[in-house]
């Protein structure tokens, strides 16, 4: 549909939670073995539904070695594009001028979920397989990992970094946690409700969000202490899969079970929410753009939905490759970046 719905939030409530345990990174982290490097073959463009010949986006794919699958993608101010390769355990960088790609072990049983860069420009990896946060050096390469305190198994998520500079993570298992890349202490929480916590988000201010799958709620994080202030989604049992702030610190949000967009805008504790378009939609990345532009994979049509909250209008491009599963999305100016976990491909749609 075109025009939101507009919920009243369920207030907030703080819900305490229990420091799990604390340690420090390993003491003399292993460098990786030598990086794989590999020259992809010729990109694949691809004319992005019809456009005026002023405002035409166009996506172009960028193979990745066979086995990859391409996770999480984090597009850096330098120009290179770090990777995921989940299935290989390893962090992967394309050169997008020269289409060539290297690929970093990060050890035994790796299988790193989330990238993102952090303040030091440097990649940060949650690793699932390794129960760990690990960064890797943009130049050297080198491997530090953080090893999560306890034998639990976390099923680390997805990353983001607070005002101050702390990084903070989810487990779907039912934990979150931070790590302090001043000391290198990890800290581990257990969330309300157990199982869930998957994507996060940091707003301008440098405020914390994550969004639980399995609770079907967003939820504050408040610094220092790490206790959670919850929102529940709008739609009873709707899902929150991934979570993205946008310039004025209005959480949009996909609602992964119910087929929908929603916002949540903490100053006015208000929720709007938007259908999908299509048939049985499934909402999975979202992610917000420089100039506030929403986008959206949606599981269901294999497509990347633009949705621009001024018209509340929805527009689709259907990704090039058949079976893309776009699992996660994030960009820079005129980019939008996507892993194409099902094709062992990164993908951009440059935008106007």
């Amino acid at each position: 549909m075109t025009g939101g719905v507009r919920r009243p939030a369920i207030s907030p409530v703080v819900i305490c939670v229990l420091l799990a345990g604390a340690c420090t990174s390993s003491p003399a982290p292993p460098r990786s073995r030598e990086p794989s490097t590999v020259a992809a073959p010729e990109e694949t463009p691809s004319a992005a539904g019809a456009m005026s010949p002023r405002a035409r986006p166009s996506f172009r794919e960028y193979p990745v070695p066979a086995g990859a699958h391409p996770h999480d993608v984090a597009p850096a101010p330098d120009g290179r594009v770090w990777y995921t390769a989940q299935g290989s355990g390893e962090l992967g960088v394309l050169n997008p001028e020269t289409r060539r790609t290297r690929q970093v072990p990060l050890g035994a049983g790796s299988a790193p979920h989330g990238v993102i860069i952090g303040p030091d420009g440097a990649p940060w990896i949650t690793d699932g397989g390794l129960n760990a946060i690990v960064r890797v050096d943009p130049e050297s390469l080198e491997v530090s990992r953080f090893a999560l305190p306890g034998s639990g198994y976390a099923n680390l998520n997805t990353a983001a970094v607070d005002g101050d500079g702390v990084l903070w993570f989810t487990g779907q298992s039912g934990v979150y946690g931070r790590v302090d890349p001043a000391t290198g202490r990890v800290q581990v929480f257990d969330a309300p409700r157990g199982e869930g916590p998957y994507g996060m988000t940091a707003t301008p201010r440098g405020t914390v969000w994550l969004a639980s799958l399995a609770g079907s709620y967003i939820a504050r994080v408040r610094s220092p202490d790490g206790r959670l202030a919850v929102v529940e989604v709008p739609t009873t049992g709707g899902g929150a899969r991934r979570v993205w702030s946008d310039s004025l610190g209005r959480l949009w949000v996909t609602e992964w079970f119910a087929g929908k967009l929603a916002r949540y805008d903490p100053a006015s504790e208000t929720w709007d929410e938007w259908d999908l378009p299509g048939n049985g939609p499934q909402p999975y990345a979202v992610y917000v753009d420089d100039r506030d532009v929403v986008w959206v994979s949606d599981f269901a049509s294999n497509t990347l939905v633009k949705f621009d909250p001024d018209t509340e209008r929805f527009r689709s491009f259907p990704f090039p490759s058949p079976g893309a599963e776009v699992r996660q999305l994030l960009g820079r100016p005129g980019e939008v970046w996507g892993a194409e976990s099902g094709t062992d491909k990164l993908v951009v749609l440059r935008t106007p």
